[in-house]
């Protein structure tokens, strides 16, 4: 018998009341095997297994497409095919080509950014569900796993930001300095994706039926960031606080930011510089903390 099991046997023989088992474990300098670690600690635990995140990342990106013909062509595929459905329906039926100039690189430079955090939210709320086993066999900093969900669509992006600045420069669009800004509008996004990675994590452990409507939350969202069509443009005549709604909207600040460098060949204004940081900061620090915040309930059940 252990040493807390005895000394629990003692007190009820003698008849004193048995003090708790926490305070028992307490006093004995035991602790649960799975408590929560500080943030520091969890920060530490984190960087300490950076190159398996990283791995792990890369590895789900190589498997992804192995069974299919194409492989990893579909990668490149898949949102030039969204695109191009797009550009049917907005671009010719509804002709927002004749009054977007540079219209092919407008719809395209919006559908890579919003899919780079449609496909990152959807992936980091099934991160945690869709990996109790590797979860309950062994023991890891359980955010290992929607930040590996972030980078693996980071990698994604970089083969279609690729396929866009082709795309540019055949509209014979020029190549500007503020091409050199595109790493750093990325970077904010990419910060950005991990809090809502992060978020959505936790979310999709204990609320299963998110997946379910996740779709449908992330179709209005597709329609509300002005992926299809200018924002400026189309709330002119709304009130101004559902105007500063859709222009505060995260995905679109992002789609605005990369349009501006890319396309229009002006410096982002001082409200998208704005926008773009409070996103990336805040979503970052809630998602993450969120996230920690459950960290010894991962897994159970």
């Amino acid at each position: 018998m252990s040493q807390p099991e005895s000394a629990l046997a003692d007190a009820q023989a003698g008849g004193r009341a048995p003090e708790s088992l926490a305070a028992l474990a307490a006093r004995h300098g035991l602790r649960r095997a799975i408590a929560r670690p500080s943030m520091p600690a969890y920060l530490r635990q984190l960087w300490d297994r950076r190159h398996f995140i990283l791995t792990y990342a890369t590895s789900r990106n190589v498997s992804k497409y192995s069974e299919s013909a194409l492989g990893q062509l579909w990668q490149v595929l898949t949102p030039l095919l969204n695109a191009a459905v797009y550009w049917l329906m907005f671009g010719v039926i509804l002709a927002q080509a004749k009054h977007i100039a540079h219209y092919p690189a407008f719809l395209v430079t919006g559908v890579m950014v919003f899919t780079f955090t449609q496909r990152t939210v959807t992936g980091g709320a099934k991160s945690i569900s869709s990996n109790l086993s590797l979860i309950r066999a062994l023991h890891f900093p359980r955010a290992a796993l929607p930040l590996a969900y972030t980078i693996q669509e980071l990698q994604l992006l970089g083969w279609s930001m690729a396929v866009l600045v082709v795309l540019i420069l055949v509209m014979g669009l020029p190549v500007t300095m503020l091409w050199l800004l595109v790493p750093v509008a990325l970077l904010m996004q990419f910060l950005f994706n991990m809090g809502m990675a992060l978020f959505m994590a936790r979310v999709g452990a204990f609320a299963r039926d998110i997946n379910q409507l996740l779709p449908f939350i992330l179709r209005t969202w597709l329609y509300a960031s002005g992926v299809f069509y200018a924002i400026s443009d189309r709330t002119k005549d709304l009130h101004s606080v559902l105007r500063w709604a859709l222009e505060f909207n995260p995905a679109a600040a992002y789609i605005e930011f990369m349009r501006d460098l890319l396309i229009y060949e002006r410096f982002p204004e001082r409200w998208a510089w704005t926008t773009c940081i409070f996103w990336a900061v805040f979503a970052l620090i809630v998602g993450f903390w969120y996230f920690w915040r459950a960290e010894e309930r991962y897994g159970r059940g």
